[in-house]
């Protein structure tokens, strides 16, 4: 430790804790440079503080954007103290060595997230001088000393002051901090740029990225994942601004698991789709139940009677606000948790006494959307794709069966498509009345899961609709249809038995609709 620290330059924007970390420098009798609001605020806290400016002998300008980009700034970063040329460099030129940096960058994150923020001032967020002096510092860490999170302070301070400089392996430490500072902020910096227009709008994705950048930051650590055995933590999109389960408010209950995370994630995406007051039941990652209403109460019965016994130990979601009556008809049963966009004061009343029920409160879920990619590991790589939508309209789909869909079956059609996108492939989803009635998913025959779903039903079938999330490869799933009951089928189209399907659905008299576009869910 043979390299003692003398000067500091500090210039932060977020400025927790560093008054009194530059206090225990200049107990420790390090000198400080700084610029900006951190002079300012240092100075009117009673620390000496020699500006930027003054040093350099060069106004700040350009509204700030010019600050320490100066020779005298870079040179006293760079030069390494073992090296006698760099040395004499700077005793040439009247330079002194900068053997310390404490910089935090502009908050270009939190601005572009921000919403109805224009793009000249999320461009305003784009810091220069910062991670230019974060960077040097960070190259040079052999010499010089970088601090680029606030929690290092005390520990940096201590160092200082029990040594009067910083180990090796403590700028090291640094220094690899400060790269992933820097990184994270360019990566933050792309992603936003790439996805907009040059008024700032949200453009729509015209292909595939050449490099795929990923920066998410850890929102927490989880118990574990999966199973007990594996170690697993939660990150957090930096750049997302809609409601998620990521940014919801978790009002009382136990920490999220990571199944807990991908339970609320699939019920919200599935809630959040429906368009009437609407309740969805997920269980390991399928629903078990989903129902829309004229409210959340009687959306939620309905929801539950499709498959009680499967619903037990499920997530809950709403797309409405959640109420005292709907909070009582739940407190009878067994969920791990409910998601909505609000809980009013007689539901939180009400379920405060399930203590161990995890409630998230997302806010309203009209700006609902995924975005960025949808991306899967893989063993040595990572697929992308866009996330799955329905952007087609199943009332428009084209009828291929003798016998048009009644007004009852078209709405019932619509409900069952929805649903059916948000369960595992293969699926299949029979529909009455804007209410699941049976729900088959996973299985590796398509006919099974026609079967399957039957078998769960706890009502009749008769009447009823089917969705499938791909095309029939055979008749045997719409034999199996109209012996349950089936009326009317929407499905993808596009097997080369088509012609045989289509005549099955006229041979029973049911009305089948292609929609064109499938919705497998691996």
């Amino acid at each position: 430790m043979d390299k003692p620290i003398r000067r500091a330059l500090v210039s932060v924007f977020d400025k927790e804790g560093v008054v009194d970390f530059c206090r225990r420098l200049t107990e420790a009798r390090v000198s400080i440079l700084s610029s900006g609001g951190t002079a300012r605020l240092l100075q009117e806290s009673g620390i000496e503080v020699t500006p930027v400016s003054e040093y350099t002998g060069f106004p700040e300008m350009l509204d700030g954007r010019v600050k320490t980009l100066h020779p005298k700034i870079h040179a006293g970063l760079l030069a390494v103290r073992a090296n006698e040329k760099h040395m004499a460099d700077l005793d040439e030129a009247g330079i002194d060595p900068i053997d310390l940096v404490v910089v935090n960058l502009y908050p270009f994150e939190k601005t572009a997230a921000t919403d109805g923020i224009g793009l000249a001032d999320v461009i305003e967020m784009i810091d220069i001088g910062g991670p230019t002096m974060v960077r040097a510092a960070a190259k040079n860490h052999a010499s010089v000393g970088v601090v680029v999170d606030p929690s290092d302070y005390a520990r940096v301070a201590d160092e200082i002051r029990d040594h009067g400089t910083l180990s090796g392996e403590t700028r090291l430490g640094l220094a690899v901090s400060a790269f992933r500072h820097t990184a994270s902020y360019d990566t933050a910096v792309h992603g936003y740029l790439s996805r907009v227009d040059s008024d700032g709008t949200l453009r729509e994705s015209d292909g595939m990225p050449a490099k795929l950048q990923v920066e998410y930051g850890k929102a927490q650590d989880l118990r574990y994942g999966e199973n007990p055995h594996q170690k697993a933590a939660f990150y957090r999109d930096p750049l997302c601004t809609t409601p998620s389960v990521c940014s919801a408010q978790q009002l009382q209950g136990k920490e999220l698991s990571f199944n807990n995370i991908l339970d609320f994630d699939a019920a919200l995406g599935l809630a959040a789709e429906l368009d009437a007051p609407s309740c969805v039941i997920i269980k390991h990652g399928n629903p078990c139940g989903a129902a829309r209403a004229q409210d959340i109460l009687s959306a939620f019965q309905r929801a539950l009677e499709c498959d009680p016994l499967s619903a037990f130990g499920g997530v809950v979601a709403f797309n409405r606000a959640v109420d005292r009556p709907t909070a009582e008809a739940m407190a009878g049963h067994f969920f791990e948790g409910i998601i909505a966009p609000e809980f009013d004061a007689g539901a939180r009343e009400r379920l405060a006494k399930k203590k161990k029920w995890r409630l998230l409160e997302t806010g309203d879920l009209e700006r609902f959307a995924r975005t960025g990619w949808d991306l899967r590991r893989v063993c040595g790589g990572m697929l992308a794709q866009d996330w799955d939508a329905i952007d087609e309209n199943v009332r428009e789909s084209k009828v291929v069966s003798k016998r048009q869909p009644s007004a009852e079956e078209w709405s019932s059609l619509e409900f069952a498509w929805t649903v059916c996108k948000n369960v595992k492939s293969n699926a299949i989803v029979y529909v009455k009345d804007d209410r699941t009635l049976g729900v088959g998913a996973g299985q590796m025959s398509r006919v099974d899961s026609a079967r399957i779903a039957v078998q769960k039903a706890q009502s009749p079938l008769e009447g009823s609709v089917m969705a499938s999330d791909a095309f029939f490869p055979f008749r045997d799933g719409i034999d199996a249809a109209a012996e349950a009951g089936i009326k009317a089928v929407v499905q993808p189209g596009g097997s080369i038995r088509d012609e045989e399907v289509i005549a099955a659905a006229d041979e029973h008299d049911i009305a089948m609709v292609f929609t064109g576009r499938r919705h497998f869910r691996h």
